[in-house]
């Protein structure tokens, strides 16, 4: 049974900063892209940040320069630190993970969601 849980999530002041954590436990398979998403009522899910077991990365326009995706591959971890946040970054953010070599779109497991609420 594989198993996603994504921490860190919060309220925070418009310019201050958050840092998500995720964890995948129970997989056989090797893991190989994960990355966060959000969503919002009313929009579609929005790939925010991938990242490959190479360490390749790829960001939504709407982010770069703000935020960054890293990871440990022994522990299956992946992080986000969010800086300079705005309060359109206000979303349930959702860490996936896939077992596809070579895949920047992962989406094979997810994890519940944590919520980041940016306001004053």
């Amino acid at each position: 049974q594989i198993h996603v849980a994504e921490s860190g999530g919060g309220l925070v002041q418009p310019g201050g900063s958050l840092r998500l954590s995720c964890k995948v436990s129970g997989s056989i398979f090797t893991i190989n892209a994960m990355g966060w998403y959000r969503q919002t009522p009313g929009k579609e899910r929005e790939l925010v940040a991938s990242i490959t077991s190479g360490g390749n990365t790829n960001y939504a326009d709407s982010v770069k320069g703000r935020f960054t995706i890293s990871r440990e591959n022994a522990k299956e971890m992946v992080y986000l630190q969010m800086n300079n946040l705005k309060p359109e970054d206000t979303a349930i953010y959702l860490c996936a993970a896939d077992r596809l070599p070579g895949t920047t779109v992962p989406d094979d497991y997810w994890g519940q969601g944590t919520q980041v609420t940016v306001s004053s």
